[in-house]
């Protein structure tokens, strides 16, 4: 507590005593009222009945982060978690030592909560492990992303950001940032493209392949038309039937990079891998919202149209792949099936290994294509 200078101290003016005592009533208020504050008796009570409830498996699936259904993209974690456990471990013992690092400011420190929801950086190079562990929080329309990695990811299209074009080869560089364009035009049209994700025909994106390759539009157009495992459009495009969901907001959230070489059709090549979170509410029904992430990685190329033909302006789909999180599984009617917390799929019981849907930091592995996988969060 400040002490009152002593009398024999120097002092350009003299503080009276009521003034010097109120000073020191509002300083010893101003602590305690800053001081962490340890939690209610009934606080306790409660965390302590819903942790009890919990290891007896009174409580419903999902109640925190709930297993979800995965389309059989299964990939195996156990090395994953295990390394991830040493710097957890660290970031313990740093936020020990200083404790305004925890997120929310717990302790009432008046730091804003802006921190811990700004936005990452651009992807720029393949990550080296999963996001980490967020808060098991309850998404809401107002927070559709709450509880989950992608609530500091872009918005849409901001998350597709291309790289600077340069010449590659004999390809000029007018010609590479044309690739790259076509690029993310084609994952916009047949990811975010709000017609598209009503079930709607994706012609925006069908306008940018080339017509004259062989067999690519007639296989899209009868999946599109008559859906089979065969013939799956959602294989390619992020697809909802209005009648069962629609969007919880109108933010999609984008994560991803694209990279560019000397293709083999005397033009560009192009890989993108990006990854899609989309918020869905029931169309009719209580306001529940849950999320589907779809993860794709496509290979296109702008080919030389002097020694080829192609048709100028338009990319060849030379390969695509995707990871289809929060979706019921062995479903063909070219729809995406979220499945919501409060309610479980009439469908096969998941039988593959567990898997999170926000790792980009492995490769897309399919196992046998007959797994029904678990999520490890959505």
């Amino acid at each position: 507590m400040p002490e009152k200078p002593s009398d024999d101290q120097p002092s350009d003016s003299e503080i009276p005593d009521d003034v010097w005592e109120q000073f020191t009533r509002d300083t010893e208020r101003d602590i305690r009222s800053s001081a962490p504050k340890e939690p209610s008796a009934r606080a306790r009570m409660v965390s302590e009945r819903l942790r009890e409830q919990d290891a007896r498996g009174e409580l419903p699936p999902g109640w925190r982060t709930g297993p979800a259904v995965v389309n059989g993209r299964a990939a195996r974690r156990r090395k994953l978690w295990a390394v991830l456990g040493v710097p957890v471990a660290a970031a313990v013992a740093l936020v020990a030592l200083k404790p305004s690092l925890l997120p929310g400011d717990p302790f009432g420190t008046g730091e804003s909560q802006a921190s811990e929801a700004s936005p990452l950086p651009d992807e720029t190079a393949p990550p080296s492990a999963a996001p980490g562990a967020s808060d098991p929080e309850t998404p809401t329309l107002d927070r559709p992303f709450a509880g989950s990695p992608a609530e500091r990811w872009a918005d849409g299209e901001a998350g597709i950001v291309l790289p600077e074009a340069r010449a590659v080869g004999p390809v000029s560089e007018d010609r590479v940032e044309e690739a790259l364009k076509l690029t993310k035009k084609l994952l916009v049209g047949a990811n975010l493209d709000p017609k598209t994700l009503r079930g709607a025909r994706p012609g925006a994106a069908l306008l940018v392949l080339d017509p004259k390759q062989p067999g690519l539009l007639g296989d899209l157009d009868t999946g599109l038309r008559s859906p089979s495992k065969e013939h799956d459009p959602v294989t390619l495009f992020s697809r909802f039937d209005p009648d069962e969901v629609r969007p919880a907001g109108d933010v999609i959230k984008t994560r991803g990079r694209m990279t560019f070489k000397k293709g083999s059709h005397g033009g560009v090549a192009v890989r993108a891998d990006y990854t899609f979170v989309y918020p869905v509410v029931r169309a009719d029904g209580p306001p529940e919202v849950t999320r589907t992430i779809v993860r794709r990685v496509l290979d296109v190329e702008l080919a030389d149209p002097a020694r080829y033909q192609v048709t100028p302006g338009r990319i060849l789909l030379l390969n695509y792949d995707q990871e289809i999180g929060n979706s019921s599984c062995f479903v063909y009617d070219g729809y995406l099936h979220p499945e919501f917390p409060s309610s479980r799929s009439a469908g096969p019981a998941p039988s593959g290994p567990a898997t999170d849907p926000y790792d980009r930091s492995k490769e897309i592995d399919h196992g046998d294509g007959d797994d029904c996988g678990t999520l490890t969060r959505t």
